[in-house]
């Protein structure tokens, strides 16, 4: 799975993990491959109209290689491109396009959301799946349960196989954001198999183990309006990352560096993530 950097090659909407709603939206996706480190998820909250009186995500991305306990509120669809470079213990770029829908009240009842992923963009190859449900509980929380990397190609991709998670996400109640109904810092802890807990064959050969910790937790912080800094474990290494949310649009975009420790992978990667959401109905 060589994906070459073709910008050419488009901006493909298919089907979705986590999507944001005009008032407590989420976007989340996943990567598979060289990637299965990287750009792991999207999120672009606004405040939920609902009756709860709380303070949610600010709004602006705050996962970047990890999940988050927040799904999408209503029903969306989304597409995007992802990608980093190098690849681990390569000297190429790696590119994904990914799309989803989501559609559900998460405060009531659930929200769910089913995405898909090109990992070979160039031929429209190497496709794998997700699916998220999610749950808002007590004041300014959320948990989520998935699967990503569903049904990835055995001689194609080389994810870990499908990959199953539970997280918790919580959003400070006593630090408002400069966004109106926002909180300033939230974070995310975690649990999961597959691509938080299995390393690489290259890893393994290159003397990296073959186990991360299956646990895997994010910090975000609001630096100013529409910018957060995020920290991240993915449970296989460290990454650091910008969320920003241009112009008060609907635009996600997400910018990095992964794999700063010596715990897998070779080198340290930058990584990027854009995606756009589109309401369906609300």
């Amino acid at each position: 799975m060589n994906c070459r950097l073709k910008i050419w090659g488009l901006i493909f909407f298919m089907l979705t993990l986590y999507l944001v709603y005009s008032g407590a939206a989420f976007a989340q996706t996943t990567f598979e491959g060289a990637l299965q480190k990287k750009t792991d998820s999207l999120l672009a909250p606004v405040k939920a109209t609902g009756n709860r009186d709380e303070l949610l995500p600010n709004g602006v991305l705050q996962n970047l290689i990890s999940p988050s306990g927040w799904g999408g509120f209503g029903t969306y669809i989304f597409g995007g491109l992802g990608g980093d470079y190098p690849q681990p213990y390569r000297n190429t770029p790696d590119l994904i396009a990914f799309g989803g829908f989501c559609a559900g009240d998460p405060q009531k009842t659930v929200n769910i959301a089913l995405s898909m992923n090109i990992t070979s963009v160039h031929d429209v190859r190497d496709l794998s799946g997700n699916f998220e449900v999610s749950r808002q509980i007590f004041t300014g929380s959320s948990i989520s349960a998935g699967g990503l990397q569903l049904f990835a190609s055995k001689h194609e991709s080389d994810s870990p196989g499908s990959t199953f998670y539970f997280a918790f996400s919580h959003a400070l109640q006593w630090l408002p954001s400069a966004a109106n109904g926002g909180s300033k810092l939230t974070y995310t802890i975690g649990i999961g198999n597959g691509r938080f807990y299995t390393k690489s064959p290259l890893d393994i050969t290159n003397g990296r183990g073959a186990h991360g910790t299956a646990i895997f937790g994010s910090i975000s912080y609001e630096l100013i309006k529409n910018v957060n800094f995020n920290t991240e474990w993915s449970g296989i290494n460290l990454g650091c990352s910008l969320g920003i949310k241009p112009f008060n649009s609907p635009l996600a975009i997400g910018i990095g560096i992964t794999d700063l420790t010596r715990y897998s992978s070779d080198k340290i990667n930058s990584t990027f993530v854009i995606c756009y959401p589109l309401s369906v109905a609300r």
